[in-house]
């Protein structure tokens, strides 16, 4: 089993794919003649658009480019509030552009390194690029996984898809920075004398030659081609890429798509949702909101789905839904895991309870 990539070796400790392996082995038990069905459950295009995301972002944060500019932005800051507000922000903007998971595992790591450095409370710091994640990334169709299943799955146009969740994304990221000004202190930054490694330019420039054509791709439709060309390129050009991206991840997307669409073909669940009324954008927007706290907010956008084709509300529901407790977002559990500090948990929810409160209600009203 050494042959296999690291990130699907690790599936034997995700919880979150164990879980739903299950699930996916209870239906094939119970109902066996809907099992030749499943692939036509799984959004391939949405599929193909993540794969094509992971590959070029890892190019992207391997090629050692993003080291050198936080590097570079830290050297460059007199306080802990403005280094705190540098990295949130930087944060919240890669996030619109490389996915939320991706920046969480370029500035985490970058984020403890200063922390050791400057001596700045590393967990406080964590947790609000946490909630930078999930502000920023709501922006974009690319920003995060729910945002590109309804992207993929309603093919609304890249700019449209912007404008739409515009009022939303600018009043959180408006309000995170808010927050973050009030929660560092403006006292001196001591940087001491620290390296970065050089970038690999030419990766970085295959990287960046790759992006704006597969989202130009993606945005018509023709995602699945899109990924075989930059699928192409890598296996040609750094085979390691291609291995080093989460197979994993894709895996328990598509594990998703057949239990949760598999969930919503039940009488029941079908009689349950269908009495929550949810062809008024208030009650869609409630529904999840909160389901995203119990469910995490990626299957609650492909569940509910099902039952609506208000994608503008979805997609503000279950955005919100990220703040809130740690399993609104897979995105916080990332950041938390790279943390590797328990007491975190407690800090986390502190701040993210309320932001999720606050947005909730602000969302609620700009309805």
């Amino acid at each position: 089993m050494t042959w296999l990539p690291e990130s699907l070796r690790a599936l034997r400790r995700d919880v979150l794919f164990i879980v739903l392996l299950l699930v996916a082995v209870a239906f094939a038990i119970a109902v066996p003649s809907r099992v030749p069905a499943w692939p036509s459950l799984v959004d391939w295009p949405t599929i193909a658009a993540l794969c094509g995301l992971l590959l070029l972002t890892k190019a992207v944060e391997a090629s050692g480019a993003l080291d050198v500019a936080g590097h570079w932005l830290i050297d460059r800051t007199a306080t802990r509030r403005m280094a705190a507000l540098v990295l949130v922000a930087a944060t919240a903007v890669l996030s619109m552009l490389l996915t939320n998971d991706v920046s969480l595992f370029v500035m985490v790591p970058l984020t403890l390194s200063v922390c050791r450095i400057a001596r700045m409370p590393a967990t406080r710091l964590v947790v609000f690029e946490a909630l930078a994640v999930n502000a920023g990334s709501m922006l974009t169709p690319i920003g995060n996984p729910q945002n590109l299943f309804l992207w993929q799955q309603w093919g609304i146009g890249f700019g449209g898809f912007v404008e739409a969740m515009l009022p939303l994304a600018g009043l959180a990221l408006a309000l995170l920075l808010i927050v973050t000004a009030l929660a560092f202190p403006a006292d001196t930054l001591q940087v001491h004398e620290h390296g970065s490694r050089g970038a690999d330019h030419a990766l970085l420039i295959v990287a960046a030659a790759l992006y704006v054509p597969f989202l130009v791709l993606a945005d018509m439709g023709h995602a699945a081609w899109g990924l075989v060309a930059v699928l192409g390129v890598f296996l040609v050009f750094r085979r390691r890429i291609v291995g080093a991206i989460d197979w994993g991840l894709l895996l328990t997307f598509v594990l998703m798509f057949i239990d949760l669409r598999s969930l919503a073909s039940l009488d029941a669940v079908r009689g349950f949702v269908g009495s929550l009324g949810l062809s008024h954008p208030a009650h869609l927007y409630v529904t999840g909101a909160f389901a995203s706290q119990v469910v995490s907010n990626v299957p609650a956008a492909i569940l509910l789905a099902a039952y609506s084709h208000d994608w503008r509300t979805l997609a503000w529901a279950v955005n919100a839904g990220g703040f809130g407790f740690v399993l609104g977002s897979l995105a916080n559990l990332i950041a938390l895991r790279l943390l590797g500090d328990k007491r975190a948990w407690i800090s986390f929810h502190a701040w993210s309870l309320p932001f999720f409160v606050v947005v909730g209600l602000l969302g609620l009203l700009l309805l």
